[in-house]
């Protein structure tokens, strides 16, 4: 972790603010690969993921935006209204969870609403490499897509094609005219909620797309523990230790209260920070980060989300 200073914080859209990081020496900062994110450490016990939105050859400052969700569970709403110009804020390494392959000819890009802001440093570096691509971008109106402007004047501003839910029929989200036939050179990437990502990643697998081609990165995830959850155990082989797991707790909050150091940060199972081995038992797999063979293979879960089918859950801890 280190300390960043926000040099500019601008308004993109309704709802959506920009901020400028650089390193208050004015020192080059960590590299980053397009799809990758930098975990903002807001205030005490509250960290939040934002995607680097600039291209990733830039080493002089990192671009993310933020949308400001009604929902938030306090991360959107503080770096809205508590983080301003000048403020020094301390982040960590940039991570990749969301990587191109770059072994494909063409490349689909879509993004919902506030799911922009990978897909822009996508764009930038399949346009750097001479890649073939385009950029679908969707939204209820106009005035909630950010960087409009910045993607009509882009050098790859033929590759980006708008549609609005307000629009006219013309520029509708035409699936099974973008998806056509799937082909072992062309690879999916999505971001956005959850329904538009669901209707996407589905259309695509109707249509026969393969698993492997299909990319996608969840910014939220739904409240997945409750009070009818069956309570469980887990076995911490390397310690010799077992910890029960009551209804209405997540493993990571009884983990963590046991004082066992796990890494953790959005705490929906939407980033993977949390993944822990898994040697016997059977995960009940609640998060939105494992693909579904990853799921099946059942030797790692997220602890922040998922729970267990069978009554002792033996983890490599």
């Amino acid at each position: 972790m280190h300390k960043i200073k926000v040099n500019r914080k601008l308004k993109e859209a309704e709802g959506i603010t920009s901020f400028e990081l650089v390193s208050p020496a004015g020192d080059e900062l960590p590299a980053f690969t397009a799809g990758a994110h930098i975990d903002i450490h807001i205030r005490p016990g509250l960290v939040r993921q934002y995607s680097l939105c600039n291209p990733p050859g830039e080493t002089h400052r990192y671009v993310i935006a933020v949308l400001n969700e009604p929902t938030s569970r306090g991360g959107s709403k503080a770096m809205h209204d508590s983080i301003e110009e000048g403020d020094l804020i301390t982040i960590g390494l940039p991570r990749n969870l969301f990587e191109l392959d770059g072994g494909a000819e063409h490349y689909l890009l879509f993004a919902g609403g506030i799911g922009i802001t990978p897909m822009l440093a996508m764009a930038h570096h399949l346009y750097a490499q001479g890649k073939s691509f385009a950029l679908h971008y969707c939204g209820r109106t106009a005035a909630r897509l950010a960087f409009v402007q910045q993607l009509r004047h882009s050098p790859f501003a033929n590759a980006v094609h708008f549609h609005l839910d307000d629009g006219p029929t013309s520029q509708r989200l035409d699936l099974p005219q973008l998806l056509g036939t799937p082909s072992p050179s062309q690879q999916l990437y999505i971001c956005g909620p959850t329904g538009f990502m669901d209707f996407v990643l589905n259309e695509a697998r109707g249509r026969g797309w393969h698993e492997d081609a299909l990319h996608r990165e969840y910014f939220s995830a739904p409240v997945t523990t409750t009070a009818q959850d069956p309570a469980f155990e887990v076995e911490l082989r390397q310690s010799q230790r077992v910890i029960a797991i009551p209804a209405a707790r997540t493993v990571l909050e009884m983990l963590l209260e046991a004082g066992v150091e796990v890494a953790s940060s959005c705490e929906q199972g939407v980033c993977g920070s949390c993944l822990i081995p898994v040697l016997e038992g059977q995960p009940d797999h609640r998060d939105q980060f494992l693909t579904a063979q990853e799921r099946q293979a059942n030797n790692c879960f997220t602890p922040c989300c998922s729970r267990s089918f069978s009554p002792r859950l033996v983890l490599d801890l």
